[in-house]
């Protein structure tokens, strides 16, 4: 009985031509996947930047509401030029007393919100209540609104600090 060899051929890795196939349609993919991805990254910080003005907007607004309620009952008298506005963001954060309106520091934030766009730390802009509506200088009396002072655009077109 005679004992056969059996031939064992060793060409299982792949060709030039299939190794290049398979990078090319991969690069293809992937050419086509990145700027979905992009478009994205940018529409969550677009959620984000809009979640955080509607909070930083409605403290804002409760602030106020708390301050007209306050001088309504008579537990703190005010200026004639005051508008209820807090002069700073930090009010927002320690709370106020409303002259015994609440018996506690009413806190209207726990956290300042971040600017998704904001680059270069420049925080948030600021508008007071006697300054125009597409106002980017500060006056200063107190804080009636926030914007981003990014100089981008968003998927929409509008820029960010217009919203």
């Amino acid at each position: 009985m005679r004992l056969s060899r059996l031939k064992y051929n060793d060409n299982t890795g792949l060709t030039l031509l299939e190794l290049v196939i398979a990078l090319s349609i991969m690069a293809v993919l992937a050419a086509a996947v990145i700027p979905m991805a992009e478009v994205t990254v940018q529409r969550t910080k677009e959620l984000e930047l809009k979640r955080s003005l509607r909070e930083i907007r409605s403290a804002l607004d409760a602030y106020k509401k708390d301050f007209d309620e306050a001088v309504a009952k008579k537990k703190i008298i005010v200026s004639i030029d005051a508008t209820g506005y807090p002069e700073e963001m930090e009010a927002l954060l320690e709370g106020q007393d409303w002259g015994g309106l609440y018996g506690y520091p009413k806190k209207y934030l726990r956290r300042i919100p971040r600017d998704p766009f904001d680059e270069y730390e420049l925080g948030w802009g600021f508008r007071s209540y006697r300054d125009d509506y597409d106002s980017t200088v500060w006056g200063g009396e107190d804080i009636y609104d926030v914007y981003s002072q990014s100089d981008k655009y968003g998927l929409d077109g509008t820029p960010y600090n217009s919203w």
